[in-house]
C-alpha cells in the first residue's frame, strides 16, 4: 500500500487461527501518534479486488490509500489520530476484548488501551520519557514495558497508577520485551546486545545472555530495528518447538525454548540443575559455611547461591558473579562472614554473605583459578593452571580493586598447573596437588619441601583429583607422624605422612567400577575415624579409618578399610562432598555435576535437595525426604558385609563387573532422588544459539 499521508513506524496483523476466514486486522502506527485500522472482510479470498497489472509492474499490486473506496466489498478503513503525542512504536490487538494497544517514547501516553469502537474508556499508563516497547499477556493479565531509562516494568491491566514490580539490570535501552507464558517468564532485550530473563512470580532475574553477534563491534551503535525480538510460543504445528529470535542488522540469533514443565518444583526449584533459566548447568563448588549455617554452591553459569541448612531454602542468589565466566573454587574467610570465589577467566572476588555486596575484586594473575585458601593473617593464596602461586594481603584493604603481592616468596616456579590445595594449620603447611604429584610447602619459608608421587604398575603417574589433611591426626602429637595427608589419583586414596623417611601409609581402590576417579574427598575432622568419597559415577562412599593409615605399606595393592555405607548420591559425578558435624549428628552435603547438592545423614537417609518445594528440618527426621516417602529405599553396605577385593592398579586392566556389588551380591542401585529434568525457570539451551546471515530483512527469514 501507498500514499499514507506520513511516516509509518509500528504494524500488527491479526487473524483467528481458528477461523481464517473470517475478517482480519492490519493495525499500523504513524510518527504523528495516530492509528490506522484496515479490515480485510475475507482474507482466504483476498485482501483487495483484483486489479489488471502491468508488466511493468513485475506482478506487483499497488494500491493507494486514497483508493480504497474502490474495494469496499473486501477492505474497510478508518484513521484513529492523535492517540499519541509521539510516534507509535508498538501495536498489539487483544482479539478478546477488541483492544488495541499501542505505545510511544511519550510521558504523557506513554501505553494506551482503546476498544475498536472507541465508546469505552481508554487505559493510559504513564512513564517518564516513555516506553520503548511493551508486551501484554490476555492469561496472565499483565502488562510489561521497556524504556530508554534501561528499566523493565510489570503492570496489572487495569493499574495504570503504578507498576507491580520495577526490574533493574539493564546498562542501556531497552529494545523490545516478551513475555513467555508457559513459564511465567519475561524475555527483555536492550541495545548493547544483553537479553535478560525474568521471573514473573519472584521479580528476579534468572540469566544474562549476552548475544556476540559478528556484526557488534565497539563504541559503535548496533543496528537492530525496531523489533528485534520475535517469540514463537504455543499454540505451534505439530512437530514445532517454541524459539526466539533476535535480530541485530543482518544477523538472527535463534534461542530453542521448552514448551512447559515437566517436573520440579515451582517454589524455588532446584536452582543449579537447570540453572536460572533452564541451561543445563554444572555445579563447579559446594562448601558448608557453619557459623551461618548456610551451604554455599556455584555453578558454570557464574551463579552463586546461599541456602539455609536447616530447611534447604534460598537465602541469597548472586547472577553473573563473574560475568559470563565458569566458576571454578571458593573459599571463606577466617570470619566466615566473607565469601571468595574464583573463576575460569582467573577473576578472584570477595562478597558480603549477608547481602551479596561484591567487597573486592582481585588482580588476575593466573590463567584459571583451581585453589583457593585464606589464612589467618588475612592473606589470600592463589593457585591455578598459570604455574604460579599468587598472595594478595586483604588485611588493610580498602578498596574494591586489590592488587597482587610481588610474588611468593619462592622463587620457584611449578612444572605443572596445580589443580587443588588445601592447609594444615597445625603443622603450618600447605599441600597442592599438580598433574602427577603432591607438593607440600612450609607457610613460614613458602618453599616445597616434599614432593610425593605415586607411580600405577605401568609406570604412568596420574594426575591428583584432590587432597585433604586429616586435621585431628595433626593436632594429636601421637598420630601427626602417621598419614595425615590423603589425596586420590586415578581413583585410588592414598595416606601420606609428612614426616620420617616413609611416606606411604596405605593406598586402595575406592570406586566399585575399575576406570573410574574419585574426585571429593571429606573427614569428620573432630576425630578422623570417618573418610567420605565421592566417584564420577555419582556413588558415595563411608569408610571407617579409625585404624587406617597408622602404619607404613609398601605393597602395591593395599587392603581397603571398612566400608559402611555406600549408596548413589546423584546421576552425575560428585564434584563435592562434605562431613557436617551439628548437634551431636552427622551429614553429609554432596554437589553433583548432575546440577543438584543434597544433604545425607551418615547411613544414607536423604535428607533432600537444595531448592526442592518441601522444606526439611534437621531437628524432625519425619521431615526428610527418604521418611516422606519422595524416593526409593536406600541400599547400605553395612561393616560386618565381606568386601569385593580391590581392583588392579591403574595400567593393569584389572575389571570390574557391575553387576558385583562389595559383598559379592547382586545389588539393587539406588539411584538417589532424580532431579527433575526442567523446572519452573527452563527456559532454552544456550548450545542450541546459532547465527544466520542473510540478505534480507527479518521478516522474510
Amino acid at each position: 500500500m501507498l500514499g499514507f499521508p506520513c511516516v509509518l513506524t509500528a504494524i500488527c496483523y491479526w487473524y483467528d487461527i481458528q477461523y481464517p476466514f473470517k475478517p482480519s486486522l492490519l493495525l499500523v502506527g504513524d510518527e504523528m501518534g495516530g492509528v490506522h485500522v484496515l479490515q480485510f472482510l475475507n482474507p482466504t479470498r483476498g485482501l483487495f479486488k483484483n486489479v489488471t497489472i502491468s508488466k511493468k509492474e513485475h506482478g506487483l499490486q499497488r494500491i493507494y490509500l486514497h483508493h480504497l473506496r474502490d474495494h469496499e466489498g473486501t477492505v474497510s478503513y478508518r484513521y484513529i489520530p492523535g492517540v499519541h503525542q509521539d510516534p507509535v512504536n508498538r501495536i498489539i490487538f487483544e482479539s478478546g476484548t477488541k483492544v488495541i494497544m499501542t505505545s510511544s517514547e511519550s510521558s504523557l501516553t506513554s501505553v494506551v488501551f482503546f476498544n475498536m469502537s472507541e465508546k469505552l474508556n481508554q487505559y493510559i499508563w504513564k512513564v517518564r520519557g516513555g516506553v520503548t516497547c511493551f508486551d501484554y499477556n490476555a492469561r496472565l493479565q499483565l502488562i510489561v514495558t521497556g524504556s530508554s531509562d534501561c528499566v523493565v516494568r510489570m503492570w496489572a491491566r487495569y493499574v495504570t497508577t503504578r507498576p507491580v514490580a520495577t526490574l533493574l539490570g539493564h546498562h542501556a535501552t531497552v529494545l523490545d520485551v516478551a513475555i513467555y507464558q508457559p513459564l511465567e517468564q519475561i524475555f527483555s532485550y536492550s541495545r548493547d546486545a544483553e537479553l535478560r530473563v525474568w521471573d514473573i512470580t519472584i521479580h528476579e532475574c534468572l540469566k544474562i545472555v549476552r548475544l556476540h553477534f559478528p556484526c557488534l563491534q565497539a563504541a559503535q551503535i548496533s543496528e537492530h530495528g525496531n523489533f528485534p525480538l520475535l517469540l514463537l510460543s504455543p499454540p505451534l504445528p505439530d512437530e514445532t518447538r517454541p524459539h526466539l529470535l533476535v535480530g541485530c542488522k543482518d544477523y538472527l540469533a535463534l534461542l530453542s525454548l521448552s514448551e512447559k514443565q515437566r517436573g520440579g518444583s515451582r517454589a524455588g526449584g532446584l536452582a543449579h540443575q537447570l540453572g536460572e533459566c533452564g541451561v543445563k548447568v554444572v555445579l563447579s563448588c559446594a562448601l558448608h559455611n557453619p557459623s551461618l549455617q548456610q551451604v554455599v554452591t556455584g555453578s558454570t553459569d557464574s551463579t552463586v547461591c546461599v541456602w539455609d541448612l536447616n530447611t534447604g531454602k534460598k537465602k541469597l542468589h548472586i547472577s553473573n558473579a563473574h560475568g559470563e565466566e565458569e566458576l571454578s573454587c571458593m573459599t571463606l574467610d577466617s570470619s566466615q562472614r566473607r565469601l571468595i570465589t574464583g573463576a575460569h577467566n582467573g577473576t578472584i572476588k570477595v562478597w558480603n554473605l549477608l547481602n551479596g555486596l561484591n567487597l573486592h575484586k582481585l588482580q588476575p594473575l593466573l590463567s584459571t583459578v583451581t585453589g583457593l585458601l585464606w589464612l589467618h593473617s588475612d592473606h589470600l593464596v592463589a593457585v591455578g593452571l598459570s604455574h604460579c602461586i599468587v598472595e594478595y594481603d586483604l588485611a588493610t584493604s580498602k578498596d574494591l580493586h586489590v592488587k597482587a603481592k610481588s610474588s611468593w616468596k619462592s622463587s620457584i616456579r611449578q612444572q605443572s598447573d596445580i589443580m587443588a590445595l588445601c592447609h594444615c594449620p597445625a603443622m603450618d603447611i600447605i599441600a597442592m596437588a599438580t598433574q602427577g604429584e603432591v607438593i607440600v610447602w612450609k607457610l613460614e619459608t613458602q618453599m616445597p619441601f616434599l614432593h610425593l608421587c605415586k607411580e600405577t604398575s605401568s609406570g604412568e603417574v596420574p594426575a591428583v583429583d584432590c587432597l585433604i589433611f586429616l586435621q585431628h591426626r595433626a593436632v594429636n602429637q601421637f598420630l601427626r607422624h602417621k598419614g595425615v595427608l590423603v589425596s586420590s589419583q586415578a581413583g585410588f586414596t592414598c595416606f601420606w605422612s609428612i614426616t620420617g623417611e616413609k611416606h606411604t601409609y596405605g593406598h586402595f581402590y575406592a570406586p566399585e567400577q575399575s576406570d573410574e576417579r574419585v574426585l571429593a574427598l571429606s573427614s569428620n575432622q573432630s576425630e578422623n575415624t570417618l573418610l567420605v568419597s565421592g566417584d564420577t559415577l555419582g556413588w558415595l562412599q563411608v569408610w571407617d579409618i579409625a585404624h587406617f593409615g597408622l602404619h607404613v605399606q609398601d605393597q602395591v595393592v593395599s587392603e581397603r578399610p571398612t566400608l559402611l555405607h555406600r549408596w548413589r548420591a546423584h546421576s552425575g559425578a560428585l564434584l563435592s562432598v562434605e562431613v557436617l558435624e551439628m548437634a551431636e549428628r552427622v551429614f553429609i552435603l554432596s554437589a553433583s555435576d548432575d546440577g543438584s547438592a543434597g544433604l545425607w545423614t551418615l547411613d544414607g537417609d536423604h535428607v533432600g535437595l537444595f531448592g526442592q518445594e518441601a522444606l526439611w528440618n534437621l531437628t524432625d527426621p519425619c521431615t526428610f525426604q527418604a521418611d516422606s516417602d519422595m524416593q526409593g529405599s536406600l541400599t547400605e553396605e553395612r561393616s560386618d558385609m565381606p568386601r569385593r577385593p580391590s581392583p588392579e592398579p591403574c595400567g593393569t586392566g584389572g575389571q570390574t563387573s557391575q553387576g558385583d556389588s562389595p559383598c559379592g551380591k547382586i545389588e539393587q542401585e539406588h539411584q538417589g532422588p532424580q532431579p527433575a529434568m526442567v523446572t519452573q525457570h527452563s527456559l532454552f539451551n544456550l548450545h542450541s544459539i546459532v547465527a544466520y546471515k542473510c540478505n534480507t530483512c527479518l521478516f522474510t527469514v
